[in-house]
């Protein structure tokens, strides 16, 4: 039977290292049963209640990793496929056209977000179980349920965005199973709902969870409102995200705070929210759901007591967004004088080519036009979000021996593209371009790799959701419902903050708000989901990005949804049919 990561249930271990429990000598029955007792599985390692807690740490750390971490990390790499970015390494290489049910590039979604369920139903089966002891009380119980349905509706979430109807899986899968069908939308929408109002219900208040990191009743609000969202249960998004801004004490931050470092000399809140160490600040009302980084820990990740503090994929807690989002500004080579025009730290008697301040990118998403210069056109000086911190735009020479030392970037100083030898496209889709370094980088706080500044990632804690997000979640549920004014009034609760010009209801529209929606959460948000849910998403592709080797990324219009993988087809013999425009 070919392995198919729907049928198989997949643990991971809890702990590092495996133990083996001696003292199994006593004149007991219980010795008679077979039970694993000298390895970990589920069955011991969730007997009790504090196994079940390392299990929830499990999920917060897969998701944190899957998210964050590597090449193709979710909130970093699908944003690439939708109009705010595309590759800048390489434009032409990671576009629709290669969108197939064969490539295991897009087959990463899909496998992780069934990893995140079966082991969500694993957990479920043995929360619910009358054999596991330890628990405090019966709303420990209830509490720890609540986490780990909402973690299985954010996989569902996803799951129906990309895919449509998809199988639904509800109990753990203890022997092996094949015959899977996709459920209709309707019926997993339920689930979905159904895991989250429970959720809120049952998770703890924000600011009474048990560490930073875990999830809170905040939390689920705010992912229903988003599920409601893709249902287009627009009434209903509106009473969640309510939920959200009203109850529970959460604001938008509007003074500074914390301990952020103006390394530009200038600064501001918005540059305080995505500091170093202000992500888990109690004064910090605007984080809703944290993601928890820490370097030089074992395994890479967490903060050790912290809900993502066990490693559970192995994968190393890293953040790689500088990685991404940043210019290959290392890779420019010599100035027009002959000299390297960036020579980078001086460490232990070398330049290293590479600058603390901006880390080493590789720009697998270089923002668009749309993204760098149209949205903010009509209030470029007076939005902070646009401020020279928080977006990077002008670089300079490095190198003491040239006599452009000092001097502004400009490619024109080589002369004309015909005769300079370089590359027009790899000067400005990779190397050189607008920088979101307030929120993705941490400029002058390296923490590991010196030599080459941090090697593009970022050990600073991250947002899962915030506040702004939530406003603007309200904003689009007003729109289709027709309240342009309530809408109007959520947006400018947003652009206030930034100290932007408020919209006039007049000018409110979906488009609009999408524009509103890169200016605050270009890097954070998954764009994908939001232009389907909106109904957006090829109309935006073709009319703003701008990949100079696919323009549009070559979207055709099947691939609003994705492909089905075309191993999972083959090993459920073939019950499991694919997406239109793929056979």
């Amino acid at each position: 039977m070919k392995y198919n990561f729907i049928s198989n249930t997949i643990f991971s271990k809890l702990i590092a290292v495996a133990f083996f429990l001696g003292g199994l000598f006593g004149c007991n029955d219980d010795f008679l049963e077979e039970k694993p007792l000298d390895f970990l599985s589920s069955e011991n390692a969730y007997s009790e209640a504090s196994g079940i807690k390392l299990g929830i740490n499990g999920l917060h750390s897969y998701l944190r990793d899957v998210l964050y971490y590597g090449d193709d990390a979710i909130v970093y790499f699908y944003s690439s496929m939708a109009d705010v970015s595309y590759n800048g390494e390489n434009p032409g290489g990671v576009t629709y056209e290669v969108l197939t049910p064969s490539n295991n590039l897009f087959y990463k979604l899909w496998q992780n977000m069934y990893i995140l369920i079966s082991r969500s139903n694993e957990l479920l089966l043995y929360i619910d179980g009358e054999e596991t002891t330890g628990w405090d009380s019966p709303e420990q119980r209830a509490l720890y349920k609540g986490e780990v349905l909402f973690f299985r509706a954010y996989a569902y979430r996803l799951l129906t965005s990309f895919y449509g109807d998809v199988p639904l899986l509800v109990d753990a899968v203890t022997v092996p199973k094949t015959e899977f069908v996709r459920t209709p939308l309707k019926d997993v929408y339920a689930q979905v709902e159904s895991d989250l109002l429970f959720a809120t219900q049952h998770l703890p208040d924000p600011g009474k969870e048990e560490e930073k990191g875990r999830v809170t009743k905040g939390a689920a609000y705010h992912l229903l409102s988003e599920v409601y969202l893709q249902e287009s249960k627009y009434k209903e998004a509106v009473e969640a995200a309510t939920h959200v801004i009203d109850d529970f004490g959460y604001r938008l931050m509007t003074e500074r705070f914390g301990a952020t470092t103006d390394v530009f000399k200038t600064g501001d809140v918005f540059l305080d929210l995505f500091a170093y160490g202000n992500q888990n600040l109690s004064e910090n009302k605007e984080a809703i759901w944290v993601a928890q980084f820490a370097a030089n820990l074992s395994g890479g990740g967490g903060t050790g007591n912290g809900p993502q503090g066990s490693n559970v994929s192995g994968g190393g807690g890293q953040n790689n967004g500088p990685r991404r989002h940043g210019p290959r500004y290392y890779s420019l080579g010599n100035d027009p004088a002959g000299y390297a025009c960036i020579l980078g730290e001086f460490i232990d008697g070398k330049y290293t080519g590479y600058s603390d301040t901006l880390s080493r990118p590789v720009s697998w998403s270089r923002p668009t036009y749309h993204v760098t210069h149209e949205v903010w056109a009509s209030d470029w000086d007076n939005d902070i979000r646009n401020a020279p911190h928080n977006i990077k735009r002008t670089y300079y020479f490095q190198n003491p021996e040239s006599p452009y030392n000092g001097q502004v970037i400009d490619f024109s100083l080589w002369g004309s593209y015909e005769t300079n030898g370089r590359n027009p496209m790899k000067d400005t889709c990779n190397f050189i371009y607008p920088y979101w370094i307030g929120k993705v980088g941490d400029p002058c706080h390296i923490q590991a790799e010196p030599l080459r500044s941090g090697g593009g990632y970022t050990w600073k804690d991250c947002y899962f959701m915030r506040l702004a997000e939530t406003y603007l979640n309200r904003a689009e549920a007003y729109i289709q419902l027709g309240e342009m004014q309530k809408a109007a009034d959520d947006i400018n609760v947003v652009r206030s903050r930034a100290h932007a010009k408020p919209v006039a209801t007049s000018d409110v529209s979906i488009d609009y708000l999408l524009d509103e929606r890169i200016r605050e959460l270009y890097t954070e948000e998954m764009r994908d989901v939001v232009l389907r849910r909106t109904g957006k998403f090829l109309e935006c592709l073709r009319k703003y990005n701008d990949n100079p080797q696919a323009p549009g990324m070559n979207v055709k219009d099947h691939n609003i949804l994705w492909p089905i993988p075309q191993t999972e087809i083959d090993a459920t013999g073939g019950t499991l049919t694919q997406n239109p425009g793929y056979n």
